[in-house]
């Protein structure tokens, strides 16, 4: 190997682990990016930020502004799937315009997501409620993390991850 051969492999061996460096610590353990539905006052319909459980609280933190919801004022939370549209926004609105139905085709293309609602109450007293959508398959474990630091629900996590089992029966 020539000089010049072996200072760019060294190059390129330093840039993958500052590469790989970067993005192991780009988020701590159990931050999670949502996109914010409705129900946080400072926030915005559609807003996207992270939801983090720390010192037994709920951070949400968006635009460099941040919500703390102590986990012991949420009375309940609740996990579910959906879908949303792959194109939205603007752009999806104008593909309905496509001829010949095509923009029909184009919001049939949809990405799997989990929401999660929460309910809880502020340090006044008043009850609040606010949803999220999260990474697919995500929303379970945070609902455990959750519950962890001092949240309830009255439905428990092990029976989200249940799946409803389908008995067949020959009719005769």
């Amino acid at each position: 190997m020539t000089y010049s051969s072996k200072k760019r492999m060294t190059a390129m061996a330093a840039a993958a682990l500052f590469c790989i460096g970067t993005l192991c610590a780009q988020q701590p353990a159990g931050t999670l990016k949502v996109e914010h539905q409705i129900g946080f006052e400072l926030a915005k319909a559609n807003e996207k930020g992270t939801l983090a459980i720390q010192n037994g609280s709920l951070q949400y933190t968006h635009n460099k502004e941040s919500m703390n919801i102590p986990a012991s004022s949420i009375e309940d939370v609740f996990t579910g799937a959906d879908s949303q549209r792959t194109i939205g926004g603007t752009l999806g609105t104008l593909t309905m315009l496509a001829p010949y139905g095509g923009g029909r085709v184009v919001s049939m293309f949809r990405n799997k997501v989990d929401v999660i609602i929460l309910y809880y109450r502020d340090a006044n007293g008043g009850f609040h409620g606010s949803i999220f959508l999260l990474p697919q398959g995500t929303s379970n474990q945070f609902k455990k993390d959750l519950l962890a630091a001092g949240a309830h629900a009255s439905i428990p996590p092990d029976a989200d991850d249940a799946k409803p089992s389908t008995d067949k029966k020959d009719k005769k």
